[in-house]
């Protein structure tokens, strides 16, 4: 009885002592550093990954005999980018609804020109501030090569909106009305810019 005391003692005394130097080993040795990778997403960015994921990934698939993996095929669709007009037009069709007052360019009330001005801002473009200087500066573009987007001038170039598609001008007109789409040939037109 006594001899398996003494044994479960020594035992008990072998456990206490390993568990105590791995303990107090983890406190003396200094940590290891992580150890990270960058990875390159095209299009997203650089990330660090540590490494033993980045060990995991193969380098690539193992060939199988008689196998053949056909190449990727093309995207099926590209989106296509806006052009300068179509991302000021989308700015200013946000807008339809918005109060006319004289002077204002946003971003809650317009008056034409400020309209204008606002929507080509919104789409990364700082364009002049009235309706005859934005006339002025643009390039000219005849009436039948309109685009979305493209700023027309009406009045002589003291109106001015833009071209929204189908004959159409997104504009804020006068006090009492506000930011609408209305036909072209329901004003008289001075001419066309492109920027």
């Amino acid at each position: 009885m006594a001899s398996t005391t003494v044994k479960r003692q020594a035992k008990r005394a072998v456990a206490a002592g390993a568990v105590g130097a791995a303990t107090i080993g983890a406190f003396l040795l200094p940590a290891a550093p992580a150890a990270a990778a960058p990875v390159t997403v095209p299009g997203v960015g650089t990330f660090d990954v540590p490494d033993h994921i980045v060990n995991q990934i193969p380098g690539g698939l193992p060939a199988v005999p008689g196998l053949q993996i056909p190449a990727p095929a093309p995207l099926p669709f590209t989106a296509p980018t806006k052009t300068l007009g179509e991302a000021a037009l989308d700015a200013a069709m946000s807008k339809v609804g918005s109060p006319y007052v004289y002077g204002a360019a946003g971003p809650n009330a317009f008056d034409c020109s400020g309209l204008v001005q606002w929507s080509y801002r919104q789409a990364g473009r700082e364009v002049p501030r009235t309706s005859g200087a934005q006339l002025a500066s643009g390039t000219p573009v005849s009436m039948d090569q309109l685009q979305p987007g493209d700023v027309v001038s009406f009045y002589g170039g003291g109106h001015s909106g833009l071209y929204a598609g189908n004959g159409n001008v997104v504009h804020a007109s006068t006090a009492g009305s506000p930011v609408h789409v209305a036909p072209i040939s329901s004003m008289p037109v001075a001419g066309a810019v492109r920027f």
